[in-house]
């Protein structure tokens, strides 16, 4: 393979590991709810405008002559207030997948150990303990888990397939609940998120970033593909028995393979936050584990003792709150770039108007919808 096409794929294969994280054992819980045919349309839309999306990003990390995360990006383009709501953004997001990994790995452990969900908010806290010794104790060789845990996403898509090919019953693709229409877009967007890898991929790719868009495309292509073959198995096999966390339905060694993709996923995604604490706004080791790691605790044991929210409710409010936000802040930041921007970029997105007033007002109004379902 040369190396400019090895650099493409290594590119992809980053921002496949990005996006591609314990929100796929969602998905098929929302696409089931409301009815397959709706289901694949929001994944076809989504993954659309998400493509989008990344090759607006794309071509700001391109005309910028620094290297920046997407907060450095929002405070060139849209100053110290465009930092500080994607920062805000971007920490909703990871607090709110660390809420629901631990109530996901609370019900898998607790179904893998005890057949029952009776000890899932004590098998939460444990597994919660668990992964904040491993990220004060900075053990370095963890810090890349996603990698692992892509790897592991793929074993659990391949083995699903192999095993449930011939009890896919085609009736359960083939209902429709419009009372639901709106339920899979939060669930969806959250595990295609994929931002906060443009700069690690732009490096990657060194001198050749030409292919910046290629490496885009390739990767939301895959995550298409992906997320689709999931959801069409486990919906066509489990139908109305598919539960929020699907690999609970799906015997244990399943299980076990979703327990270990949410623990790569949620610890990737607190190194994430204590080096962005760290190194972009200076606090210390210590100051930026317990801010990363006490707040979800407290807010899950809050939920779980009211019992207000589920796995699936509390990673689509990050998909469209935190996603959402950070989306129309890309629309904003991409004409910015275009005009202020100081190195000529390897492609070009077209700017339109019309296109960023339509996702605004959709990102606004699914938000709006989200909320509004959360407190009826």
């Amino acid at each position: 393979m040369k190396k400019e096409n090895k650099k493409t794929y290594i590119g992809a294969a980053t921002l496949i590991g990005s996006a591609i994280g314990a929100g796929i054992l969602g998905i098929p819980y929302v696409i089931q709810q409301a009815g397959f045919t709706i289901g694949l349309t929001h994944l076809i839309f989504l993954t659309a405008i998400m493509t989008y999306l990344v090759l607006c990003l794309g071509e700001i990390a391109l005309r910028t002559r620094k290297n920046h995360h997407l907060t450095g990006y929002a405070e060139k383009y849209l100053g110290p207030t465009g930092k500080k709501i994607m920062f805000a953004a971007f920490a909703f997001g990871i607090y709110a997948a660390l809420i629901a990994y631990l109530i996901g790995e609370g019900q898998s452990l607790s179904h893998l150990l005890f057949n029952s969900a009776a000890y899932s908010f004590h098998l939460g806290i444990l597994f919660w303990l668990m992964i904040s010794v491993f990220a004060y104790t900075g053990l370095k060789a963890l810090e890349k888990g996603e990698e692992f845990g892509v790897l592991l996403i793929i074993a659990l898509i391949l083995g699903l397939a192999m095993l449930a090919s011939t009890k896919i019953n085609p009736a359960h693709l083939q209902t429709i609940n419009l009372s639901e229409i709106f339920t899979p877009f939060g669930i969806i967007l959250f595990a295609l998120l994929g931002f906060s890898a443009l700069p690690e991929v732009e490096r990657e790719l060194g001198s050749e970033k030409k292919n910046l868009k290629k490496s885009i495309l390739i990767a939301y292509a895959t995550i298409f593909v992906a997320y689709l073959i999931f959801a069409v198995v486990v919906v066509g096999w489990k139908g109305a028995a598919t539960p929020e966390v699907a690999t609970l339905a799906l015997g244990k060694p399943f299980i076990l393979l979703g327990i270990l993709t949410m623990f790569t996923s949620y610890l990737a995604l607190t190194f994430a936050m204590m080096d962005t604490l760290r190194f972009d706004f200076h606090y210390s080791k210590e100051k930026s584990w317990i801010i990363t790691n006490t707040l979800p605790l407290l807010l899950y044991v809050l939920l779980t003792m009211t019992n207000t929210a589920s796995f699936t409710t509390v990673l689509s409010i990050g998909g469209v709150l935190s996603g959402g936000l950070m989306a129309i802040l890309i629309l904003i930041m991409h004409p910015k770039a275009k005009s202020l921007g100081d190195e000529p970029p390897a492609y070009r997105i077209p700017h339109s108007k019309i296109i960023t007033v339509l996702l605004v007002i959709l990102f606004i109004f699914a938000a709006a919808q989200q909320i509004w379902q959360v407190l009826i």
